[in-house]
């Protein structure tokens, strides 16, 4: 122990314990620093071990490569709008159909009063859509229904629709009046509910015609009724799977009026529970018309103002979703 300026100072470690502190000790220094921070000493003289980092023995949890992120970022977006269109096509259906059939008879109940007081109205077949007679059921409460011209799913858009290849309501004959159950204001998703001995009251160019409920039938047990002048009442048995029509058979109690005769051939579209095939051409170019609105509309976003540009295209958008959704409606069951 050497002794400095009252100072003891001990000899190192290496010479206590016999060993020079020479070059021979140096190699066995440099081989502890190359084994890196193994060990490490606190104040107390405890020992704590460094943090051991991760290598390949010990590999971090994988996610989804860069190359898959924008993949999943697409196929999430293109559900979402998928999602998006679906739930507008059901409450254009369900909802929005609706206001365009009340819009129509609030129309085309003024139009027939004054064809009735001119004494103009149609007596036989007529325009398709044009509107034909007034209908009253107190039982179920419909009240001045118009019923138009043509069974078609345009047609049945507008209310109920008087099947063209029969008689006018009142007239000798057996007379058929179609209408939806579920879709587009429903005029007749109460119709089920009518029994034997109900009235039905109907308003045409020839007067007011009156028929007393006899019979239920559907398109599996067809009623058989020898009565001559009848009215069948025709809409879908279900509001949520139209697989067949169900429909009401009524007697003619008034006067029956004279029939002119006349009538036109009808086509597959007008008979119950069939859409219109035609719209698939119309759907198709209303779909290409909302893809192109929508490109347009990324395009413009990426160029310019993102918010101009979805204002811009949202009025041209939802114009032509509209129009896409009546051309799908179409296709669907005209009774439903």
């Amino acid at each position: 122990m050497d002794t400095v300026a009252g100072v003891t100072e001990p000899f190192p470690a290496a010479q206590a314990n016999g060993q020079g502190a020479g070059p021979a000790a140096a190699p066995n220094a440099r081989a502890d620093a190359s084994d890196g921070p193994a060990a490490a000493s606190d104040s107390t003289g405890a020992t704590r071990k460094a943090p051991v980092a991760f290598s390949a023995q010990h590999p971090a949890a994988a996610g989804p490569g860069p190359a898959a992120r924008p993949v999943l970022h697409s196929v999430g977006v293109a559900l979402t709008l998928l999602g998006v269109f679906i739930l507008g096509f059901l409450a254009y259906l369900y909802g929005f159909s609706g206001i365009g059939e009340a819009r129509a008879q609030t129309t085309l109940y003024p139009t027939l009063r004054i064809e009735l007081g001119n004494q103009v109205a149609p007596l036989g077949a007529t325009t398709p859509g044009a509107p034909v007679a007034i209908l009253n059921i107190p039982s179920i409460g419909i009240a001045d229904m118009i019923v138009v011209e043509g069974t078609s799913p345009e047609n049945l858009a507008l209310g109920p629709g008087h099947l063209r290849n029969t008689p006018m309501p009142g007239q000798a004959g057996v007379a058929e009046i179609f209408g939806r159950r579920a879709t587009f204001g429903a005029p007749f998703s109460r119709l089920l509910q009518l029994r034997s001995g109900d009235k039905i009251t109907l308003t045409t160019g020839q007067g007011h015609a009156s028929y007393t409920v006899v019979a239920r039938g559907d398109s599996t047990h067809l009623v058989e009724d020898p009565a001559p002048n009848r009215l069948l009442l025709v809409t879908a048995c279900s509001a949520y799977t139209p697989t067949s029509y169900c429909y009401l058979d009524a007697d003619l109690t008034s006067a029956a009026q004279q029939n002119p005769g006349g009538l036109p051939l009808i086509t597959q579209a007008e008979t119950p529970l069939s859409g219109d095939s035609g719209a698939l051409v119309l759907t198709l170019i209303w779909a290409m018309a909302l893809l192109a609105v929508s490109a347009a509309g990324t395009i413009a976003a990426a160029r310019w103002s993102p918010r101009l540009a979805y204002l811009a295209a949202m009025p041209l958008a939802l114009a032509v979703l509209w129009n896409l959704y009546q051309s799908l409606a179409a296709l669907l069951p005209n009774v439903y």
